[in-house]
């Protein structure tokens, strides 16, 4: 993962924290495809394509309205990347607050 490929990781991660879809899915390849175990207990942890994230961001934030995310560590892969991150927030129902490291690999592809 080159230099700007890291970059490029950062200013999702900030989209993100930020709540900027619109930058975030600008960031995103339209066939972008993933998992995550947040949503598992939810139904179908895979996500596909814009209209994926879109779904994702909505569920996510309507069960973890505060969720955010600090990234630690980035590591070049060449093509892809790994990252260690502190994820934070707060149950909507529960009002329980979590916090914990995890690792999330990426490939970019066009810089996107």
């Amino acid at each position: 993962m080159s230099e700007e490929n890291l970059e490029r990781t950062r200013r999702a991660f900030d989209a993100f924290n930020q709540r900027d879809l619109d930058a975030f899915l600008a960031l995103t390849d339209p066939d972008v495809e993933f998992a995550t175990r947040y949503m598992e207990l939810e139904g179908d942890p895979h996500y596909r394509g814009h209209d994926g994230v879109r779904e994702w961001w909505r569920d996510l934030l309507a069960i973890f309205p505060d969720f955010s995310i600090e990234v630690m560590e980035l590591r070049d892969r060449g093509d892809s990347g790994i990252a260690a991150l502190r994820v934070r927030g707060h149950g909507l129902d529960s009002g329980v607050p979590f916090e914990e490291t995890v690792w999330a690999a990426a490939e970019w592809r066009d810089g996107k």
